[in-house]
C-alpha cells in the first residue's frame, strides 16, 4: 500500500480526532519522527509476546505502517498547498502597490479636475474610504467609470485617458489574485490540521508503545533503548548538561531536515499595509 492509499484508507479516523487531542510536532521533526516510528516497527516485531502478555493490543504494531504513510502524505500534501499559498501571498505582495499607486494617481487627477463641480467631488470624496485591499479594488473599478463618464473635464488637464482602461483591467485582476492568495491560505491551514492530526494518530500508537517496552524491558537496558526516541533522549542530555553538543553532530544516526519548521503562511491577505 503506497502512501495515498494510507492517507485515505485514515483520513475519516484521523478528522475524528476531537479538536483538543490534536498535538503539533513542535519537539521533533516529522522526518525524524516517521524514520524513528519505523525503528521501533522492526524492533518490538521480536518482544511480541512479552508485549502482548502485558496487554499491548498488536494491531496497534501492526497498523504503524499505514499511520506511517498516512502522515508522510499529509506532509506532502501541506508542504505543496503552503508553499503555493506563499508565492500567491508574494504574488499578490508585487502587484498591490502598483494598483494602490494607480488609484492614488487617477483620485488626485480627479480631484483636481473636478475642483469646480461639487457633484463631481461628492462622488469622490469617500476615496479611499477604507483601508482593506476589497476598498481599493472597487475604487479602481468606481474611478474607471466616473472617468469615462466626464472625459470632457479630464482632457481640459491632458489626462491620459488610458489609465481609465488601466484602473479597469486592473480591479478584476486583483480581484481575483486576493482571491486566490486568501484561498491557498486557508488551503494550507487545513492541510496543517490534518497533517498535526496524522501526527496524533501515530503518536497514539507510538506512546502506547513506548510505554509498553519501557515496563517490560525495564530490568533491560540493552533492550529498553529500543523504545523511547533516541532524538528526544540525546535532546533532554544536552539540555541536562550531560551530553554537550558537538560541531556538526546529528541527534542520531539519520540526517534530520534542519528546516523542517512548522510554518505559516503571512497573515491572510485582507488589509492594506500602512502607507506613508
Amino acid at each position: 500500500m503506497n502512501t495515498k492509499e494510507d492517507y485515505e484508507k485514515k483520513l475519516e479516523e484521523i478528522k475524528a480526532i476531537e479538536e483538543d487531542q490534536v498535538k503539533i510536532p513542535n519537539n521533533i521533526p516529522v522526518d525524524v519522527y516517521m524514520q524513528e516510528v519505523n525503528n521501533l516497527y522492526q524492533w518490538c516485531r521480536n518482544d511480541k509476546e512479552t508485549l502482548t502478555v502485558l496487554g499491548l493490543n498488536w494491531e496497534l504494531v501492526t497498523d504503524l505502517p499505514a499511520r506511517v504513510g498516512a502522515l508522510m502524505e499529509a506532509e506532502s500534501r501541506w508542504n505543496e498547498q503552503r508553499f503555493s499559498g506563499k508565492e500567491a501571498a508574494k504574488k499578490w505582495q508585487e502587484e498591490s502597490p502598483i494598483a494602490y499607486d494607480l488609484r492614488d494617481d487617477i483620485l488626485q487627477c480627479f480631484r483636481y479636475a473636478f475642483r469646480k463641480d461639487d457633484e463631481l467631488l461628492r462622488k469622490i470624496a469617500h476615496f479611499p474610504e477604507g483601508k482593506a485591499h476589497t476598498d481599493m479594488i472597487q475604487e479602481l473599478n468606481d474611478l474607471a467609470v466616473i472617468g469615462r463618464d466626464n472625459p470632457l473635464l479630464l482632457k481640459k488637464i491632458n489626462f491620459d485617458m488610458t489609465l481609465l482602461d488601466r484602473a479597469a483591467e486592473t480591479s478584476p485582476r486583483m480581484r481575483k489574485l486576493l482571491a486566490a492568495a486568501n484561498c491557498e491560505r486557508k488551503r494550507a491551514n487545513d492541510g496543517k490540521n490534518i497533517r498535526d492530526r496524522a501526527y496524533t494518530h501515530l503518536k497514539e500508537a507510538v506512546d502506547r508503545i513506548y510505554e509498553c517496552g519501557q515496563f517490560a524491558f525495564r530490568k533491560d537496558e540493552e533492550r529498553r533503548r529500543g523504545y523511547r526516541s533516541n532524538y528526544m533522549y540525546k535532546r533532554r542530555k544536552r539540555y541536562e548538561g550531560k551530553a554537550p553538543i558537538e560541531e556538526g553532530e546529528p541527534s542520531d544516526s539519520l540526517v534530520t531536515n534542519p528546516g523542517n519548521k512548522v510554518e505559516f503562511i503571512p497573515n491572510e491577505v485582507g488589509r492594506q499595509p500602512e502607507r506613508r
